[in-house]
């Protein structure tokens, strides 16, 4: 993962709308929710959810699928495995000093 792939998806996540649709996504699971679905638990208005999940299939946090009539909306799992492990990728590998750094900059 890029750092614009990781900003993209977690700038997709700065939203409370989008935070809260895939907090309930994550819930159901693997299963996912309709769309429907989502609009009774949360009480959001249809577009408004359409909007808020159009961001979410574009960072390819969310799957969709039709089902007949409906919409069927399921959480990417290894989407969010991939920008968690791309946060924790250099984890306690150091940080050299401010001094350091400019003086290898120069």
């Amino acid at each position: 993962m890029t750092l614009d792939e990781a900003a993209e998806t977690l700038a997709q996540l700065g939203n409370r709308a989008r935070l809260e649709i895939m907090r309930l996504l994550i819930k159901a699971g693997p299963d996912g929710l309709r769309v429907g679905e989502i609009q009774a638990h949360l009480g959001m208005p249809a577009s408004t959810l359409a909007f808020h999940l159009r961001g979410l299939v574009s960072a390819h946090l969310v799957t969709q699928t039709r089902d007949g009539r409906s919409v069927l909306c399921r959480p990417c799992f290894e989407a969010l495995a991939d920008v968690i492990a791309f946060l924790g990728q250099e984890c306690c590998a150091g940080v050299p000093r401010a001094e350091e750094a400019a003086r290898d900059a120069a």
